[in-house]
């Protein structure tokens, strides 16, 4: 079992997204991947790293077409189990062997970025998902931004002495990702290089979450009507460039030209 599978043996992934601050991540993306599918007849969707299946159920009870491919084979038996009219494989982003060039309308990406740790890898991984991708059809890859991973761990678990004696961050504080790392963080020129290394056209740049999960304490303690002007704040403000490279998540919405 590799190190991936055992954090998420333990990580509570189909908890996640149903938290005040997943409910964010999760009402932004949806709104785009419904942006995504308009206009478009009958159009099949794939759903890379799917995780337990909290998009793929959710657009699939929408009526739509879904293929979910999930590397960790518990999270692929959470979903499973659900008995979902899902498609379902265990595979790895980067060889999508088993599925079909030109397929899919849509491309969802939102877990594999995360974990890849070096840029060719990345860059496969984009490569793979544009081959199963139709001519003209929409990718939304996800990325854990740079600035996150500093402010909230380095500086809000008092961790930056230690990050900077093992020289975890480079002289202008940008994340050293080493052998063995579960996560990569970047920033907005690193997934501009990504890309142009896939040679895909970006349609734009949305925040996922925002500031949702540096406010999780303040979340929680809202009232209902209060956190829903905080999603429509967020909402409203989630495409500001000055905003992007300090969220958590970032997803670059791409075409296949």
């Amino acid at each position: 079992m590799t190190e991936l599978e055992k954090y998420y043996g333990k990580f509570k992934e189909d908890h996640r997204l149903t938290t005040r601050h997943g409910t964010v991540e999760f009402t932004t993306s949806m709104k785009y991947i419904h942006q995504a599918l308009e206009g478009r007849q009958n159009p099949k969707i794939l759903d890379v790293g799917a995780g337990t299946g909290r998009y793929s159920i959710a657009l699939s009870r929408e009526g739509y077409d879904v293929t979910a491919v999930e590397l960790v084979k518990h999270n692929l038996d959470i979903l499973r189990s659900k008995h979902e009219n899902v498609k379902t494989w265990q595979g790895n982003a980067l060889n999508l062997h088993f599925l079909d060039d030109n397929t899919f309308d849509v491309t969802i990406l939102f877990g594999p970025l995360y974990h890849l740790l070096t840029k060719e890898e990345k860059i496969q991984a984009l490569l793979e998902a544009k081959r199963v991708t139709k001519q003209g059809g929409v990718i939304l890859a996800a990325y854990i931004m740079n600035e996150y991973a500093v402010i909230s761990y380095c500086f809000g678990e008092n961790k930056i002495k230690e990050c900077m004696r093992e020289s975890r961050l480079s002289d202008d504080f940008h994340t050293v990702t080493a052998p063995g790392d579960l996560y990569s963080y970047l920033r907005l020129e690193d997934i501009d290089e990504l890309r142009k290394g896939a040679a895909l056209e970006r349609i734009k740049l949305f925040a996922q979450d925002g500031a949702s999960d540096y406010m999780r304490r303040a979340l929680n303690a809202m009232d209902e009507e209060t956190f829903s002007y905080f999603i429509q704040y967020h909402l409203a403000t989630c495409e500001r460039p000055e905003l992007l490279g300090a969220s958590s998540h970032v997803v670059d919405i791409l075409r296949k030209a």
